[in-house]
């Protein structure tokens, strides 16, 4: 089976950042995949963040997020990564990474489209 791990997570001061890391096992056909980064915080539903499609590297992002966070890959390792700067006590959250295959013509943005997920890791940001 797929497996992805998260890492990263942590505690931060409000402005302060972290870097979230997803990597994708081997033996997934991760150069036809589409990856996202969502987010659930206690008594909330959960959120897309971002995502990339690891063909040509689109990218789509939450309007929340737009200007602080950024998210990129490396093909070579198999992993996304989730820049987040700016950081605010509404971005905490536990965050997931998803991964399903795509077409390079199609960028999956909504959580129903991934078929692959990750344990989570845990951001919290204070005030």
């Amino acid at each position: 089976q797929v497996q992805l791990v998260e890492s990263g997570g942590g505690s931060v001061q409000a402005g302060g950042s972290l870097r979230l890391s997803c990597e994708v096992s081997s033996g997934y056909t991760y150069a036809r995949a589409c990856v996202g980064w969502f987010r659930q915080a206690p008594g909330k539903e959960r959120e897309a963040v971002a995502a990339i499609h690891t063909t040509n590297s689109r990218t789509s992002y939450a309007n929340s997020v737009k200007g602080r966070f950024t998210i990129s890959q490396d093909s070579a390792k198999n992993t996304v990564y989730l820049q987040m700067n700016s950081l605010q006590p509404e971005d905490t959250s536990m965050y997931y990474c998803a991964t399903s295959l795509c077409l390079s013509s199609y960028l999956a943005t909504q959580a129903h489209e991934y078929k692959y997920w990750g344990q989570g890791t845990q951001v919290t940001v204070s005030a």
